[in-house]
């Protein structure tokens, strides 16, 4: 799962002119990373130690690219990346370019 979440950022820093200080940017970038690459399915979550069942999924996805903002200098506080993450999340997840779903 490390290569694709790395392969979803590579294609969003090429397609898209990512800032990555820009932290609405790096968070869109993690959604999308975190969501395509299957770092949020059932089973990587149960090796972690998180189970849940009600959408599970989205909120690992918000939990990871919470984490992954923390290690930005442009990033505040943990407010300050939550913030960053509700704001574009529900653009970012629902996109799936270049895949046609998730799987």
């Amino acid at each position: 799962t490390t290569m694709a979440h790395e392969m979803v950022h590579a294609y969003d820093d090429k397609n898209f002119n990512l800032d990555w200080y820009n932290l609405e940017h790096h968070a869109c970038t993690e959604i999308r990373a975190a969501s395509l690459s299957g770092d949020c399915t059932w089973f990587q979550e149960m090796m972690r130690g998180n189970l849940g069942f009600l959408k599970h999924h989205q909120v690992c996805v918000k939990r990871r690219a919470v984490l992954s903002l923390l290690a930005n200098p442009s990033c505040k506080s943990a407010k300050h990346a939550e913030a960053a993450v509700n704001k574009v999340f529900k653009s970012c997840f629902t996109d799936t370019r270049p895949f046609d779903e998730i799987y």
